[in-house]
């Protein structure tokens, strides 16, 4: 006789396959499905397109009731829901999106018991009117999507998840999911903590990203520097491009589109209407790019973003991580891609300095800097550092990074740093002066500015004695100074100050290595990108996926849905290969569930046999 978990297990298979299409499931989700079915509760780290959905959908659809899904992503709960119904799952949603009318049905349907899956606000949960519905009606558990929201240390912090503790307080009995992509040991600590899980299981998968290539550039015109890449690699394709501010967020759309690239900005300054055309344009059309600030992006589920760039430094490992984590959610090769400066460590630390917060918020931050910083500058493979840093072992050499791919030199930078933290000194001390690093290397390199000239600053002892490297040397090592401590920024103009740390180099005690950028090699113009490229199609296939990708497109624009709301590229990619000739054979398809085989066999098998849909 089959035991209880055999039957769970039994139960959640059966819904991956005739739901969701697929014939296994991925990694450790069937352990976190068979626990909450179960009725434990439950903290998932899993990286973003690894399949934490399936985690909570699933045990939702198994388990009497309806899952209640606390998801703070308003713009972005029509599409989830929409991609739901596709599958055949009773969804909905309540937010401020709606009218009364619309309201009063997904409210009745939840009483009704007509619901698999509820998406709501956090902020809903602080109606008393909400909580009142949900009471009245039967919970099979609760989901609480992008857990890290609640971390006060973190990238996207958002007050309103603090007060989900509540939930446990309420529904004892019902059990309870967290879910996040990004946390360390730390992070994960304090969500267990705030939303009252000390005593949940944790699972937590593999943070590597093999399919993303991680590159880190010396920013030089990074607008010039984007278009190039845009050009040479994605060509045609989504990404995302991200900036500090809502100017420059302005300044690069505009850019790439004069440049013959379509881009779309996404800022907080925008109006709410305007910010929701744009994201909603970028979901449903192929091949648009979105600049943003970091206002724009979590929970994005379009798995054909093929880049993810970074036009300014990152505040936070973290940050950058879930940042770069939203290309390539289907598997296939995409590229997270950073311009990175001195401008820009000047510009964080000053930041820092005068934030709002005590000493100790303020030492937080940099903290996430620092460890942001000595990825930026690291000689080692990226990938393992990134792995290391959220507490799991890296490898030596990914071989899909730019550090392995095209090594960098360290160099003795010693003496170097002694003769530029002698002029900060010189100018300190001497003249009771402060500088920023431009006016510092000009020194070093002996040109008479009309600033030097004006302070007389061609009299220092130092001035000129830097000539064995040029001005962007000398920039990398001004940024390198930063990024260890050596050497600090401080005021609304950046001057540059010694730390306590410059006394050692001064006084021969500590020896300094820098890193040295490699010349890498100019990419190839190949007019597509390095995805196509890379996942090439059998010749007989690559037409017929074509087809398929336009009958997609129809059938999407027609429905008003995202064209990955239809198929994934990944599912059209095995249909075209395994040409399929009977709904039968189609159903074997990964990704092809009972409600899509009924919905769209018919009409695929027709694009198969050449004819139009």
């Amino acid at each position: 006789m089959a035991s209880p978990a055999d039957l769970r297990t039994s139960d959640a298979l059966q819904v991956l396959r005739r739901v969701f299409g697929y014939d296994t499931f991925r990694g450790f989700q069937q352990d976190v499905i068979d626990h909450v079915v179960a009725g434990g509760d439950a903290l998932v780290l899993m990286p973003t397109g690894g399949g934490k959905s399936l985690c909570y959908q699933i045990p939702a659809l198994v388990r009497p009731g309806v899952g209640v899904v606390v998801s703070p992503l308003i713009a972005l709960m029509q599409d989830q829901v929409d991609a739901l119904t596709a599958l055949g799952v009773r969804a909905g949603f309540l937010n401020s999106t709606l009218d009364l009318d619309a309201r009063r049905r997904v409210e009745a349907a939840f009483l009704a018991g007509d619901l698999d899956l509820l998406y709501l606000a956090p902020e809903a949960l602080g109606s008393r009117a909400t909580v009142q519905l949900l009471e009245r009606g039967k919970i099979a558990l609760f989901a609480i999507d992008e857990a890290h929201c609640v971390s006060q240390w973190g990238h996207d912090f958002r007050p309103d998840y603090l007060a989900l503790s509540m939930l446990h307080e309420r529904w004892p009995d019902v059990p309870r999911i967290a879910l996040t992509a990004t946390a360390t040991s730390a992070t994960r600590t304090e969500i267990a903590t705030r939303l009252d899980l000390t005593g949940a299981r944790h699972f937590v998968a593999s943070f590597d990203r093999p399919n993303i290539q991680y590159r880190i550039v010396p920013k030089r015109e990074p607008r010039k520097q984007l278009l190039s890449l845009l050009r040479d690699e994605h060509p045609g394709d989504a990404g995302i491009v991200y900036c500090l501010s809502r100017a420059s967020v302005e300044k690069t759309a505009d850019f790439l589109t004069a440049n013959g690239i379509a881009a779309l900005p996404y800022h907080a300054g925008l109006d709410a209407a305007t910010r929701a055309t744009h994201q909603q344009r970028f979901l449903r059309e192929e091949g648009l790019v979105m600049v943003a600030t970091i206002a724009f992006g979590m929970g994005i589920d379009k798995p054909d973003v093929r880049f993810v760039a970074h036009l300014d430094l990152p505040k936070s490992v973290e940050g950058y991580y879930q940042e770069t984590g939203r290309a390539g959610r289907d598997g296939l090769p995409s590229t997270a891609w950073l311009a990175y400066g001195l401008q820009d460590v000047v510009q964080q630390r000053k930041l820092i300095e005068t934030s709002e917060g005590d000493l100790a918020h303020r030492r937080g931050l940099a903290r996430h800097l620092d460890a942001m910083l000595a990825l930026c500058e690291t000689v080692r493979c990226r990938r393992s550092q990134l792995l290391e840093y959220f507490g799991e072992p890296g490898t030596p050499d990914c071989g899909n990074c730019d550090t392995c791919l095209t090594p960098p030199e360290s160099w003795d930078g010693t003496i170097a740093a002694q003769k530029l933290l002698s002029a900060v000194f010189r100018l300190d001390r001497e003249r009771n002066q402060r500088f920023g690093a431009g006016h510092c290397i000009d020194i070093l390199l002996g040109r008479r500015s009309d600033k030097v000239t004006q302070f007389g600053h061609d009299s220092l002892t130092v001035f000129g004695i830097g000539g064995e490297l040029r001005e962007a040397e000398w920039r990398g090592v001004v940024r390198q100074l930063l990024a260890e401590g050596l050497l600090a920024v401080e005021g609304d103009y950046g001057t540059l100050v010694l730390t306590e740390t410059s006394a050692e180099v001064l006084g021969r005690r500590r020896s300094v290595l820098l890193r040295r950028e490699p010349e890498r090699p100019a990419p190839t113009r190949s007019g597509r990108s390095r995805a196509a490229v890379a996942v090439e199609l059998p010749p007989a296939a690559a037409p017929v996926f074509e087809r398929l990708r336009a009958w997609r497109a129809a059938a999407a624009k027609e429905q008003g849905v995202p064209a990955y709301v239809i198929f994934h590229d990944a599912t059209l990619r095995q249909i075209a290969t395994d040409a399929p000739t009977s709904l039968a054979e189609l159903s074997q398809v990964s990704g092809v569930g009972e409600n899509k085989l009924a919905k769209y066999g018919e009409q695929i098998l027709t694009v198969l046999a050449g004819s139009p849909a």
